[in-house]
């Protein structure tokens, strides 16, 4: 039973009053290590060694800051499989996802933003033979990141990264679903010799832990992934008091599929767009929009793929599908597979759970689930269900789809698939996302600003958004 520890000034200690969370492996079901059960005092202490880390990690150079990062990446990508075999039990995904998509994806993170930071220039603004104005870009202080548990180390990685790039002290809580790489990075941390207090990682619950960094008087800035409810919560408490807010958020995303695309290439792409991770991605394309013309050869054409999906055991490199990540969510994902079959959809494929045989019988696995004939305002289409549960539906013209795409709260991303480079640039000029892809999916270069519109989010993340985000802007005016 492995104790999963904060990490406070260096030291990795248990929660002040020594409570602990059980943690739960998802394909078992089973307790399989313990969880410091963090509160406000806990917070407290991160955020103490923090300030006191503040000032000399401010003054690093960024050439010693990047060695830093550039160590960690290292490092993640020395132990990449022993991460991914974490990851994998932690989360329930298939092992072979987390080594080749969350693993690396995280160490390119550290990577990138070591790499960023000593390349972003200064601004300067001449006013001939009056002044010059020069932009300083300071770091804030004491920051808090917040991440997910559907990609945990990735998105951890995500937030951390450019903040200390940038010269802040992080006081980070990973999700308490999914705290176990957040810990072994933590590890790593002490490893490579970061100074104590520049990364404090603290775990709990969101109602203690995570609300206690929200509401912290010191903690300036607030990077948050996850649900928009959760997301409200946090605007409201850190609003009134003037924080740096940046929430990405929920998720509700159209995949437009016209008629000219290539049929079997995207019948593939568009399976792995709402299923990938068990659809546990928030730019997972969940509401299927398909030209009526080839809608019918196209429904029969994913039915099959999806049927074919292999749902097991995710030490198994013959699965394609995990367990979902928690009980509750697996309660929550069947409660909207019933709800679509009350609001008429007819089931393609999926709906049930599985069982599969051996150490994962009493898991939580999900069929993948595909539903037609359901209403494009009808709750399963309108509401995040963040789970195996795509919906499939025809369309007759360009602004009928447009129409539909747009017709939900969200606005994360989106996906249009055509050989028409016209029709392409006018779909993803009318799509209210943040993200377009066209002809792909999940294809990210880190220099873009990534976020969403609507209930999706506020701020963007990514390249020199991140490095904005996490550091204020100083005008120097000198008279020539």
């Amino acid at each position: 039973m492995t104790d999963i520890l904060n990490y406070i000034n260096g030291e990795l200690l248990p929660a002040q009053s020594n409570d602990w969370l059980d943690n739960y492996e998802p394909a078992t079901g089973e307790v399989y290590s313990r969880i410091a059960d963090s509160d406000a005092a806990d917070v407290e202490l991160a955020v103490q060694a923090a300030r006191a880390a503040f000032p000399a990690w401010k003054r690093t150079s960024v050439d010693e800051r990047a060695r830093l990062l550039s160590a960690i990446a290292d490092k993640l990508e020395h132990w990449n499989e022993a991460l991914a075999e974490a990851e994998s039990m932690d989360n329930g995904k298939p092992v072979w996802l987390a080594r080749t998509v969350d693993i690396p994806r995280a160490a390119h993170n550290f990577r990138f933003f070591a790499h960023a930071i000593t390349q972003w220039p200064s601004e300067s603004h001449a006013m001939p033979d009056v002044a010059i104005n020069y932009t300083l870009r300071d770091p804030i202080g004491v920051v808090g990141c917040i991440s997910p548990w559907n990609l945990p180390l990735y998105l951890f990685s995500w937030k951390i990264a450019p903040a200390l790039a940038a010269g802040n002290c992080v006081v980070a809580k990973p999700s308490e679903v999914t705290p176990m790489t957040a810990f072994l990075l933590a590890n790593i941390c002490r490893e490579v010799g970061l100074p104590a207090g520049v990364l404090n990682i603290v775990h709990g619950l969101g109602s203690k832990c995570g609300n206690a960094i929200v509401s912290h008087p010191q903690i300036k800035a607030i990077s948050f992934t996850g649900g928009t409810k959760t997301g409200e919560h946090i605007a409201r408490i850190a609003a009134p008091v003037f924080k740096k807010l940046s929430l990405e958020l929920g998720g509700k995303n159209p995949t437009v599929v016209f008629a000219d695309c290539d049929l079997d290439q995207t019948v593939n792409e568009v399976m792995r767009t709402a299923f990938s991770n068990q659809g546990q991605i928030c730019l997972c394309g969940s509401r299927i929009y398909v030209e009526r013309s080839i809608y019918d050869k196209f429904r029969d054409a994913l039915t099959a793929k999806v049927k074919a999906l292999k749902v097991g055991d995710p030490m198994d490199a013959g699965n394609q599908q995990g367990a979902i990540v928690s009980k509750l969510h697996f309660d929550k994902v069947l409660s909207y597979i019933e709800l679509a079959k009350q609001e008429g959809g007819r089931l393609l494929t999926g709906g049930h759970t599985v069982k599969p045989e051996g150490r994962c019988q009493n898991g939580w696995f999900i069929a993948p689930t595909l539903f037609e004939n359901l209403a494009p305002d009808c709750r399963t289409n309108q509401e995040e269900i963040f789970g195996p549960v795509a919906t499939i539906t025809p369309f007759d013209s360009e602004d009928e789809v447009v129409g539909y795409a747009n017709g939900t709260a969200y606005g994360l991303a989106a996906s249009v698939w055509t050989t028409d480079l016209k029709r392409a640039h006018r779909v993803a000029a009318a799509l209210e996302s943040g993200i377009v892809w066209v002809n792909c999916w999940l294809l990210r270069d880190l220099r873009t600003p990534f976020g969403g519109v609507k209930q999706s989010g506020v701020g963007r993340e990514g390249g020199v958004e991140a490095l904005r985000f996490f550091t204020e802007a100083k005008n120097v005016c000198i008279k020539l």
